[in-house]
């Protein structure tokens, strides 16, 4: 099967496996613990927030532009939601980001384990080529170059094609990063993962963009909406939840088909060895012709 057929066949397995109820569960945890969090870190910050995004918003000459074009092009209550809607903009990856990081470092790998044990992978021995501190460390790493890529591209989210093309790429790539690590973290040694990232680089970031753009659709109502913007709580807690339904969705996704393509490279090498010992042994027979 080439990689486009697994990419396509992995993808249904993941879509039918999503609607299982420990994955919905496994879905709803983090979203819980994540939304707790965030809602504290909101409720004690909004306030003091909004007073310094406004103030910095109408003095900085690197701001002040943006809130006297709204004003010359007809919207004269600017003032009043600028700040809470830059507030929102700068909520909006943070938010995101830390909950795909909590379920790569402490979901993903029970989404493997449950996978690992369908009869299709049940004979797929674990070689434990990561472990968690790696994990921990590859996984915070990537959070920060994500975080840094969003903060330099957020001031373009706006502009009309953008906003359908930055985000998804952005996403896709983090997603294709945490997932390939955590997902081979314990069949593959490191030397595997290597050559399956390489080999597969391009469906696996296929595989990305695609999760990134399903996580899009949220963000562009997220960050677009006026609703979204007078409801945020209510608004930020429905996404928050899709955000983690479609990272499950992506692990699922991203286990089957990194599982079988262990599977194959696994019987490549099996192959090429017993191709190399069966040259030897004709090499060594004595020749009686």
């Amino acid at each position: 099967m080439d990689s486009m057929q697994q990419v396509f066949k992995s993808f249904g397995l993941a879509l039918v496996g999503t609607m299982h109820p420990k994955m919905m569960w496994l879905s709803l945890r983090p979203f819980l613990i994540v939304s707790v969090l965030w809602g504290c870190v909101i409720w004690l910050t909004w306030t003091p927030a909004l007073e310094m995004l406004s103030i910095f918003l109408t003095t900085s000459i690197f701001t002040s532009w943006i809130q006297d074009g709204l004003i010359w092009a007809g919207f004269e209550n600017a003032r009043a939601w600028i700040a809470p809607l830059f507030f929102v903009m700068l909520l909006i990856p943070l938010i995101s980001i830390s909950l795909l990081v909590f379920i790569a470092f402490t979901t993903v790998p029970k989404i493997v384990k449950l996978v690992s044990r369908q009869h299709a992978y049940k004979d797929l021995e674990r070689k434990k080529g990561g472990g968690l501190f790696g994990s921990f460390v590859y996984t915070i790493w990537s959070a920060l170059i994500c975080l840094v890529l969003v903060m330099l591209t957020l001031p373009v989210w706006w502009i009309p094609p953008l906003v359908a093309v930055l985000p998804p790429l952005i996403w896709g790539w983090l997603t294709m990063r945490l997932m390939s690590y955590d997902v081979l973290a314990q069949h593959a040694t490191s030397e595997e993962r290597d050559a399956l990232l390489h080999q597969h680089r391009w469906p696996l970031l296929t595989m990305g963009i695609v999760s990134g753009m399903l996580g899009a659709v949220p963000t562009f109502f997220w960050a677009t909406s006026a609703l979204a913007l007078v409801l945020f709580p209510i608004v930020s807690f429905v996404a928050l939840w899709i955000y983690s339904l479609i990272f499950v969705f992506a692990a699922l996704w991203f286990t089957h088909y990194l599982l079988e393509a262990l599977k194959e490279l696994r019987r490549q090498e099996l192959d090429e060895s017993l191709n190399i010992e069966a040259r030897v042994i004709d090499v060594e027979l004595p020749n009686h012709g």
